[in-house]
């Protein structure tokens, strides 16, 4: 029997600008400089005061060595962060994962000494130190710092939750991963064939047309979550309240004050949005009927929110096929984005193709030495897919457009992170639609996915939101267990989809399968995708009002996404004002155009009323 260890997998991408080869001398040599640097520079800063009117110089040379090694440290991470994902079943690659975030504990001690620096610095200190030449256009990220010193412990505690946070949450976080890509279920399709398929191969059936499919899929990915349930439970239980406990100690006094800061908006805009949401619910919802109405029901179970139309499509979407689809589709509406992407497919920068002991899901990394992106991705040949190249592809291109940026501007949240890659998906439906040579059948599809990706933005993920947050009131008078979290699953997803969907059609195991619930470096991994979502549907629109002449604003925005905060990069870039419901309701209303085209279409092929 083949030990874990021998893997035979065989990536499709191109880390070879990482290093030339893993576990090499190169590799080592440079593992080895970075941790005597961030341990030397991390001594240094521990025997400076806290900043002054008399230490400014050495504490700028401390903060540029910091922003270096964060540089090369993303370059290492991302690297293993690819071969893990991409061959989770090899233990060397595992294993370093665990060393990498021994590393990262490391260099939260240097963070830790940056916060220290600056708690209590008198506002005058403090603008002078960033107006200096080299920090100036730092003065955003060196500013959140500031906010951390006043929500932080001690430095002496400091360091020790990220000694502690090795074993403790991050470890937690690995053990899912681990669990999750080992994981595998019975799939019994309605011929009575029974395949033993990976778990990540779940999402692309429940993506087929026809309904027995998914259910089957569900069904077994279910009773596969269930052999892991107090794996999961235990897991996720120990995030959380690892969270509450050091929110309760930095006095942080609630926990979606962590998540506000983490994507850099204020709770007048979260708010702002999610009125807006539950204003508009009957949009979404009706998408849902219209798609309950094509396949001869009234309502959907959970497992119909990724079906398509089950009509039959002409195209083959192979692999070469589908870059083709996003080159060409990209390049129609924004020939610099389809340069990028065909240059992303030549370089060999995707690991795409289903194998055994791939990870779920998809992502994109990149190194700040290299300024290069890598996209992980599994290809099983659907239009979702093709679609979810495009998104990944909008991250990388955002990367690329902050390439020429310091480092230090290159944090930015993931309610702008998510903007770029939903526009890219956008760019793609566009082009298609646009397309001659495309049929009325393919249309039909690839608004379908759009209109999809639009009810789930507005109806699932406020769904994972709402879940998330009874959860942590829940988990603050200790830990959830497994039936009250499947029962809280289904309460939620009944509360928000209200009678669309079908008695009995929740998905209770939606906490253990969805791996966002279980990403320890940021919480509430969530709302920030409808958060992009709308705000790129409202960029959008700008686009195609303005033309090529807004393709600059787009950029710029791009480019101040890690300088300042959601808001006023939006106000600085393309004057929208985010803190109120109004920009929301209209991007929402947005999809009732697609909406009506696809319902014209759907007509036009007989598939508005099956049944």
């Amino acid at each position: 029997m083949m030990s874990s260890n021998q893997s035979t997998a065989k990536m499709n991408w191109d880390l070879g600008s990482y290093f030339p080869e893993y576990g090499g001398p190169e590799m080592k040599e440079f593992k080895k400089k970075l941790k005597a640097d961030i341990a030397t520079v991390q001594k240094k800063a521990a025997a400076l005061p806290s900043l002054g009117a008399d230490n400014m110089a050495e504490w700028e040379d401390i903060v540029l060595e910091a922003e270096d090694i964060m540089s090369r440290y993303s370059h290492i991470d991302s690297y293993i962060g690819c071969l893990a994902s991409a061959d989770g079943l090899n233990e060397d690659y595992v294993r370093e994962e665990g060393e990498m975030s021994a590393m990262h504990a490391e260099l939260s001690k240097l963070k830790v000494e940056l916060i220290r620096a600056l708690k209590g610095v008198p506002e005058e200190v403090f603008d002078r130190f960033t107006e200096r030449e080299k920090l100036s256009d730092a003065a955003y990220y060196i500013g959140r710092l500031r906010i951390l010193s006043e929500r932080s412990m001690n430095p002496d505690k400091e360091i020790l939750a990220s000694d502690l946070g090795v074993d403790g949450i991050s470890a937690w976080g690995r053990l899912y991963d681990t669990v999750s890509s080992r994981l595998e279920f019975d799939m019994k399709y309605p011929d009575g064939t029974v395949k033993t398929l990976p778990i990540s191969q779940r999402r692309s059936l429940m993506e087929k047309p026809e309904r027995d499919i998914r259910k089957a899929a569900f069904e077994g990915g279910n009773r596969a979550w269930k052999t892991i349930e107090d794996t999961a439970a235990a897991a996720l239980n120990a995030i959380s309240g690892t969270r509450l406990t050091l929110n309760k100690y930095r006095g942080i006094d609630h926990f979606l004050d962590v998540a506000l800061y983490q994507s850099g908006i204020s709770r007048k805009t979260l708010d702002a949005m999610f009125e807006a949401i539950y204003d508009e619910i009957e949009l979404p919802k009706d998408i849902l009927r219209f798609k309950a109405q094509t396949m001869g029901r009234k309502q959907i179970a959970w497992y119909d929110l990724g079906a398509p139309l089950d009509i039959e499509s002409g195209q083959t979407l192979s692999w070469p096929d589908a870059q083709k689809l996003v080159e060409k589709s990209f390049s129609a509406s924004y020939p610099a984005l389809g340069a990028y992407a065909q240059s992303a497919f030549d370089k060999r920068w995707i690991d795409w193709a289903p194998r055994e002991g791939k990870r779920p899901g998809g992502f994109c990394t990149g190194s700040l030495l290299t300024k290069e992106s890598r996209i992980f991705m599994t290809y099983n040949e659907t239009l979702g897919d093709v679609l979810t190249l495009a998104h990944e592809a909008g991250h990388a291109f955002h990367s690329h457009v902050m390439s020429d940026i310091r480092p230090y501007s290159h944090f930015y949240p993931m309610t702008l992170a998510e903007s770029a890659s939903t526009f890219g998906e956008m760019i793609l439906t566009e082009g298609i639609l646009r397309e001659p040579s495309i049929g009325d059948t393919e249309k039909a599809l690839m608004l379908d996915t759009e209109i999809n990706h639009g009810a789930i933005y507005l109806m699932d993920i406020p769904v994972r939101y709402e879940f998330e947050k009874a959860f942590y009131e829940e988990r603050q008078e200790g830990e959830v267990s497994v039936s009250r979290l499947k029962e809280l699953m289904a309460e939620t997803q009944r509360r928000v989809f209200g009678d669309v969907l079908e008695e009995g059609g929740e998905d209770p195991y939606f906490w253990a399968s969805k791996l966002h619930f279980y990403i320890v470096g940021v919480t509430f991994y969530n709302f920030p995708y409808t958060f992009g979502y709308l705000l790129s549907r409202g960029l959008f629109s700008l686009f195609k009002k303005e033309g090529a002449d807004f393709l600059p604003k787009y950029e710029k925005f791009l480019r101040l996404s890690g300088s300042d905060t959601a808001e006023n990069v939006a106000k600085r870039s393309i004057g929208m004002d985010l803190e109120t419901p109004g920009f929301w309701k209209e991007s929402i209303r947005s999809l009732r155009e697609p909406f009506e085209k696809l319902k014209e279409l759907a007509g036009s092929l007989g598939l508005s009323a099956k049944g």
